[in-house]
């Protein structure tokens, strides 16, 4: 099976997705395990509040660094997307925590462009899809100046960014559902 039938990336974010890894994301938690998700899946709107973690499975996945970025493209519902997509995380820097390992941790050596966001889709929404994607770093990430702490979140054209800054297509991918807390 190829990896891009195992992440539905929308084609509304015109993102060429024929990635090489498997990405896995998860939310650690105050008390008790960190809590993952499979390709797709549902998670409580509760278990997203902290910054997520991230892990790259694959062979022959380098040292980075890796830029990983989180949008969701169903804001405000799914059914009229018209604010997608919202940015809810944009990171760089990321490099691999163990060298020459094939399941490895990411981790960053600085702070990210835009912090993480918690999902909150509004009351009466589906649940909306929030698409998680990973890029190799080129040196133009670290001067560009499009995306700050201050620019909005909302209509974040991610493949119009990452043109701009020469980041290339996804090497890893995945998204999770989390509908609104009722």
């Amino acid at each position: 099976m190829r990896l891009n039938n195992l992440a539905y990336i929308p084609e509304s974010l015109n993102i060429n997705f024929d990635p090489s890894y498997l990405l896995e994301v998860s939310f650690p938690q105050a008390s008790g395990p960190s809590v993952g998700f499979h390709v797709g899946e549902q998670v409580p709107i509760n278990s997203t509040g902290t910054t997520p973690t991230f892990s790259l499975s694959g062979n022959h996945l380098g040292e980075g660094p890796f830029v990983v970025t989180s949008v969701d493209p169903d804001a405000p519902t799914p059914q009229d997307p018209f604010l997608a997509s919202v940015r809810h995380f944009l990171g760089g820097n990321f490099t691999p925590e163990e060298k020459d390992c094939d399941d490895v941790r990411l981790v960053n050596s600085t702070s990210a462009v835009s912090e993480w966001l918690q999902p909150a889709p509004p009351a009466g929404s589906d649940p909306h899809r929030y698409v998680f994607l990973v890029f190799n770093q080129t040196g133009g990430f670290d001067g560009q100046t499009l995306v700050n702490a201050s620019t909005s979140i909302l209509n974040f054209n991610l493949s119009s960014f990452a043109e701009a800054v020469g980041l290339g297509d996804p090497i890893a991918g995945t998204y999770m559902l989390v509908g609104p807390n009722v």
